[in-house]
């Protein structure tokens, strides 16, 4: 009998009587979750602490930081002014010519009416003469014609005191022949005769009488006018001859002569500037404003200079409205006694006194004005670890200061340094080191 191999028992596995057991972990929707709350949390870290395009890391030390505060503001404004001279008279040759004297140096003192030096013309010096010739002639022929009208005046007068006479005698004998005619003494025809007469010698006088009034007339117009040309040529001649005499330069003031570089034998001009003449001892000065105080600087206003320990006085008494290069120029003179030794051309430092001393909140002048025209300005936060920017309202300012208006309060720090790199931005972070 037979039997079927059999196959070696297979070893118990113990699978019928283990269970698998499987691992518990965080659900994903938790998971998901404390993701998306971490994210947000670091969005917010960097919106609150990284820079932004409105914003800009700044070093503390690069910036100015000034306090707001309570006193007198001094409306005032510094000047840096000129010394010019007072008066000055400008030479110019009246006629050109060519220089044969030259009696004075440039830098000397002249007196008035001092001759400075000579110029020769011979084509003026000619003309004068042929107009001097000229004037004569026209004087002679004038004088002549005044010697006529009034040789025709006086042959007027005498025949109206001879047609005068005339008359008288013929009243005579008609008065004297009347009361014999009417009693026959007297024949008719001698009467008639000596009443014709009377009669014609009436008529001659009126007429000579209104012909002398008539020729009166026209010989007082006909003088006058030839009076009046006669002074006319009389002042021509003198013209001339003034023109004649300018050939010779002569200082029309008193002063130091300045600009007078003439040689002998150069030929000058007709109006050619040719020096000038500035009063001795007395100046001005000129002083550039900008063109902000335009409207605020007026004629009359105070200044002061500090020279020498002394304080001197001075008054705006002229302003230039012209501007240029961002300037207008103002004119000061001295009230009273000014610096001794001061030279033209030399500058001097002045103060335009533009209001009286006032009550203000104050901060200091600085660049930022330039960058904010006084429209805004970066606050300093308490932390001081920010500034941000806040519309102010500035008023006048002076070399040290400007007038808070508003928008801020005493005791806040702002900054006064300049803007440049950052006037676009809104807010600063002040970084320490």
């Amino acid at each position: 009998m037979s039997s079927e191999p059999q196959s070696p028992r297979e070893p118990v596995s113990g699978g019928a009587m283990d269970k698998v057991v499987e691992r518990r972990g965080i659900p994903t929707k938790i998971k998901a979750g404390v993701a998306a709350g971490a994210l947000a949390i670091a969005g917010i870290a960097f919106y609150a602490y990284a820079p932004s395009g409105n914003s800009q890391t700044v070093a503390a030390d690069r910036v100015t930081v000034s306090t707001v505060q309570r006193g007198t503001f001094d409306d005032f404004l510094p000047l840096r002014a000129r010394v010019t001279p007072l008066l000055t008279i400008y030479l110019d040759s009246v006629e050109g010519g060519r220089v044969e004297e030259k009696l004075v140096e440039d830098g000397a003192n002249v007196q008035k009416g001092q001759l400075l030096a000579v110029l020769s013309n011979p084509e003026l010096q000619l003309s004068v003469l042929a107009r001097q010739t000229d004037v004569s002639r026209e004087l002679n022929s004038m004088r002549s014609q005044e010697l006529a009208l009034a040789q025709t005046r006086m042959s007027d007068e005498r025949n109206l005191l001879e047609a005068k006479l005339a008359l008288e005698k013929a009243e005579r004998q008609y008065r004297r022949e009347a009361p014999l005619a009417k009693r026959g003494f007297i024949p008719a025809k001698q009467f008639a005769d000596t009443k014709d007469d009377l009669e014609y010698q009436r008529q001659r006088y009126e007429v000579l009488r209104r012909t002398q009034a008539t020729d009166e007339r026209l010989q007082s117009s006909q003088l006058a006018q030839l009076r009046k040309s006669s002074a006319s040529m009389s002042t021509s001649l003198d013209l001339a001859r003034l023109n004649l005499e300018s050939l010779k330069l002569r200082a029309p003031v008193s002063g130091q002569l300045s600009g007078f570089d003439i040689q002998v034998g150069q030929s000058m001009n007709r109006g050619e500037r040719i020096g000038q003449i500035d009063s001795p001892g007395a100046n001005k000065l000129i002083a550039g404003v900008d063109e902000f105080y335009l409207g605020r600087v007026a004629v009359g206003q105070k200044a002061t200079i500090d020279q020498g320990g002394k304080t001197y006085q001075l008054k705006v008494t002229k302003i230039y409205p012209q501007v240029r290069n961002g300037q207008f120029e103002v004119d000061l003179e001295f009230q009273g006694d000014q610096p001794d030794g001061i030279q033209r051309g030399q500058t001097l430092q002045a103060k335009l006194t533009l209001g009286d001393p006032t009550p203000a909140l104050l901060i200091p002048n600085g660049s930022f004005y330039n960058d904010t025209g006084g429209a805004w300005v970066f606050v300093v936060t308490d932390d001081g670890k920010e500034a941000v920017k806040r519309n102010v309202r500035l008023g006048r300012r002076n070399a040290d200061f400007i007038e808070v208006l508003d928008g801020l309060q005493p005791g806040e720090k702002v900054l006064t340094s300049p803007y440049t790199g950052f006037a676009d931005k809104d807010r600063l972070d002040l970084q320490q080191k």
